[in-house]
């Protein structure tokens, strides 16, 4: 706790001189010493690039079983280590650092055993060998945000992987739009289990990336519409058939969500989802025109915004304030290009990224809602 901040408290009426001692003692008992972890952070990290750097120079001279053998050796250690440690109420923390490193021993491995054998095969494959071995464990397991995102970052390049692999083989729009919409499912299956269970935050952030992997999608293709025409050209039928997929695993989600929390927050999410599968089918039609596709892109984050209201969400709140004046400003620029060529086009476009910035920080600051959930 800051000094400094507790004297300005102290002088502005917020607490008195026994709260601010009080606060003294806590912070004494309680603190962390920050410099000291830092300290230890950098020594154990220059040991570990140490280590590295030692194998990396001898790699070639150290025979292939010994160098899987160690790797197993270690990747068994941590699973003894999570099962040994890891059921600590006191401290969930330990278990979730395990579970992640457990994990990415486990992903490296697959790429050990590819470079020592010298064998060649799809991204998706080995990822999806490890969904299939590890995302169980996740799921069974984890407990905040860094297996959460790993689980559903694994799963997000799996995917697409296999989306670009399949392209050209039978049933290709089938077999490139159902995966790329997988991880949209777990916005639905963390608002189902979020309330069911005692990991509680673990299921939070699993929605919460389903939900950004629906929203990011959405966003995304509207900006690309402003550069293609997707009914003209020779894909345009699969592209349809694309979106109206990916468009129904989004009003699928939706419902679910709906279902699953009935409550402000909920809904909000529901609803954001439902748009984004409403923008997702508009950019079928109007894809081609810059402006027009613009106001798409604003449509769904002015969307995001006003049910970040009703949902309560801060963070989301202003996130969608800068999102629409940096699409603004970006419009500007495209809109008005020919006039960057002169001193006066500067002036005018600094005048109005100044005027956006300024508009976007008091929208934020004045309509924002109180901290409470930031998230869906």
């Amino acid at each position: 706790m800051s000094e400094r901040k507790l004297r300005v408290w102290q002088q502005a009426g917020l607490i008195d001189a026994e709260t601010a001692q009080a606060i003294r003692v806590w912070e004494a008992e309680n603190g962390r010493p920050l410099v000291l972890w830092a300290v230890i952070g950098i020594a154990v990290l220059s040991i570990a690039l140490g280590l590295i750097s030692v194998v990396a120079a001898n790699w070639e001279d150290i025979p292939v079983l010994v160098r899987l053998g160690v790797h197993f050796a270690i990747l068994a250690g941590a699973a003894l280590a999570l099962w040994r440690l890891g059921h600590d109420r006191e401290r969930p923390w330990r278990e979730e650092a395990l579970l992640f490193v457990f994990g990415a021993l486990g992903l490296t491995f697959f790429g050990h055993l590819g470079q020592a054998y010298q064998t060649t095969s799809p991204l998706w494959q080995p990822l999806g060998a490890w969904l299939v071995l590890f995302g169980p464990l996740f799921l069974l397991r984890g407990k905040g945000a860094p297996t959460a995102l790993a689980l559903i970052g694994v799963l997000v390049f799996a995917v697409w992987d296999y989306a670009v692999w399949s392209r050209s083989g039978p049933m290709e729009v089938l077999r490139f739009a159902v995966p790329t919409a997988l991880p949209l499912a777990f916005a639905p299956i963390g608002a189902v289990l979020r309330y069911r269970e005692g990991r509680t935050w673990f299921w939070q952030r699993l929605e919460e990336l389903g939900f950004a992997y629906g929203l990011g999608g959405a966003s995304l293709l509207a900006i690309i519409a402003g550069f293609e025409r997707f009914s003209r050209g020779g894909d345009s039928a699969q592209m349809l058939q694309v979106i109206l997929i990916w468009a129904l695993a989004g009003l699928v989600a939706a419902a679910l969500t709906w279902r699953a929390r009935p409550d402000p927050s909920g809904q909000a999410a529901a609803t954001v989802l439902a748009g984004a599968a409403g923008i997702l089918l508009l950019t079928w039609p109007l894809s081609g025109n810059q402006v027009i596709a613009a106001l798409l892109f604003m449509a769904l984050w002015a969307l995001v915004g006003w049910m970040a209201l009703k949902g309560q969400w801060r963070g989301v709140f202003q996130l969608a304030v800068a999102v629409l004046a940096l699409r603004l400003i970006v419009l500007s620029f495209e809109l008005e290009d020919d006039l960057l060529t002169s001193g006066f086009g500067l002036i005018a476009a600094g005048l109005l990224i100044l005027g956006i910035a300024w508009g976007a920080r008091w929208v934020a600051r004045t309509y924002a809602p109180p901290k409470a959930e930031d998230a869906p």
